[in-house]
């Protein structure tokens, strides 16, 4: 992959951008009418939420900007505290199963240990891992877990589906 290249989107990630921006639509229109059931979500859920919505807010400019940027530096902090953040918020959220762990807490495992991955590909310049490891990370956590939230009476499913 050349210079030139690996500095503007391609198609897989104008999709991928394009897919956020509908998640990310979902969710915000779940919330919106959940409105009356806010005071029984626990904060930590809250948390959860906000910081993903922050990473799915960001993914699309992330995506879709040119690379090597300062404001593409920036936003790439941001979006990697967002992910990181939910990822040890999502540890505390255990209000299914009686408490206790469930498979999706293997993503959140994941993902503390592939965003700091992320960033030092990043600082080294290893345009080809971090565009990889950029991609799976939306692909699987943001995607693929977030279309997990609307189904099996989830609180968003519930909220969005009644």
């Amino acid at each position: 992959m050349t210079r030139a290249t690996s500095i503007l989107p391609n198609r897989v990630e104008r999709a991928l951008g394009l897919l956020v921006l509908i998640l990310l639509a979902a969710v915000v229109a779940a919330v919106l009418r959940g409105r009356p059931q806010w005071a029984q979500v626990p904060l930590v859920v809250w948390l959860h939420l906000a910081t993903v919505v922050v990473a799915l807010g960001v993914t699309p400019v992330l995506l879709w900007q040119r690379r090597g940027t300062r404001r593409h530096r920036v936003l790439g902090y941001v979006w990697a505290g967002a992910m990181l953040a939910s990822a040890m918020d999502s540890l505390a959220v255990r209000q299914i199963g009686n408490g206790a762990f469930s498979p999706i807490h293997l993503l959140s495992a994941f993902v503390i240990v592939t965003v700091p991955l992320l960033v030092l590909a990043a600082r080294r310049h290893d345009v080809s891992r971090h565009r990889r490891t950029a991609r799976g990370l939306v692909i699987g956590a943001l995607l693929i877990a977030g279309f997990f939230t609307f189904p099996f009476e989830r609180l968003l499913g519930h909220w969005l589906l009644g």
